[in-house]
């Protein structure tokens, strides 16, 4: 099979297109055939070496869409059975999506119904996930006004889906660092633009509900724009700080207001298909911002990289 390996940390050269033995079936895991898989921010992080639990060689990959080639639970995951897998520990401690197969364990392999291009379908798993569950958290309530803060990543740009499909009449402001961006952000369906300019939003503007995904290197002056009992969901790390510094709950959380967390990484069946659900009922579209091909996963690291980008980077393994 065709696979990406990266052999040791660096730069999206580091990223070796290679020719590898498909994996051999094990009790409890089932070979799926990779269709298509999205990429993620984390993956930038573990190819320059930012995750010292990650171990090289490895293909890296923390989501996927295809389906089920062998199966070692054929009631579940029958042969030609859709499928998607996100988290788990994939790509990081055992071999994930970056390549015509994967060996996966069972419980991480999520069957789909759909008649989505696998192009298509690979928007939805990591990102509408992740923004699905911080919507959760951020208690949605009619007439709230939403920040996504990072608003043209593809979390941010699935967060603005999930809630236009449902309210289409909700107030959604984005940010970008780049006013470049505006036009497209706004036809994307944001309310208004807003500067993020060196971790200052350039507005006076204060809201009920926001998408913290920049991290915590900007969540305090976040709070100074939230009213109260207004809740902040951390869930990115884009501006590359993984903790608060010099935190005082206090004083740097806006009177009356909240603060929480977006993970991911606790996945399962009941809360993949009521994503599905939420997807279906409310007609969400999605479509990839741009889609390379597996050979060129170097190209599309240093697109992601580059902040270029506004909204999901899908990788077409049968291209």
């Amino acid at each position: 099979m065709k696979a990406i390996v990266i052999y040791q940390a660096g730069g999206p050269d580091q990223l070796k297109l290679v020719d590898l033995p498909t994996p051999q079936l094990r009790p409890g895991w089932s070979l799926v055939k990779i269709h298509a898989f999205g990429l993620n921010h984390s993956e930038v992080y573990t190819r320059k070496g930012q995750s010292p639990t990650v171990h090289f060689p490895r293909i890296l990959g923390i989501e996927g869409v295809g389906e089920i080639a062998q199966t070692t639970d054929p009631q579940r995951l029958p042969v030609g059975q859709a499928v998607i897998s996100i988290m788990g520990e994939m790509g990081r401690n055992f071999d994930g999506s970056y390549a015509e197969y994967a060996l996966l364990p069972n419980q991480q392999i999520y069957p789909v119904t759909t008649d989505l291009p696998w192009s298509q379908l690979a928007v939805f798993p990591e990102t509408y996930y992740t923004a699905y569950t911080s919507l959760k958290n951020l208690r949605p309530a009619p007439g709230d006004r939403y920040l996504i803060r990072g608003g043209t990543s593809g979390v941010g740009i699935a967060m603005l889906n999930l809630i236009r499909a449902k309210d289409p009449q909700a107030y959604v402001a984005g940010t970008s660092r780049s006013l470049a961006k505006a036009a497209r952000m706004k036809d994307a369906g944001y309310s208004t633009v807003i500067k993020d300019q060196n971790g200052h939003l350039q507005t006076a503007e204060k809201f009920d509900k926001v998408l913290e995904l920049v991290g915590p290197v900007t969540v305090k002056e976040t709070f100074t724009h939230v009213n109260e009992g207004g809740i902040v969901c951390v869930t990115g790390l884009l501006g590359n700080q993984w903790t608060l510094e010099h935190f005082d709950p206090i004083a740097d959380i806006a009177p009356g207001a909240y603060l929480t967390g977006g993970y991911s990484g606790a996945v399962t069946e009941e809360k993949i298909n009521e994503l599905f659900s939420y997807l279906q009922r409310y007609q969400v579209a999605a479509k990839p911002d741009r889609i390379f091909a597996l050979r060129d996963l170097p190209a599309a690291h240093a697109y992601l990289a580059s902040g270029q980008s506004m909204g999901k980077v899908v990788i077409d393994v049968d291209a």
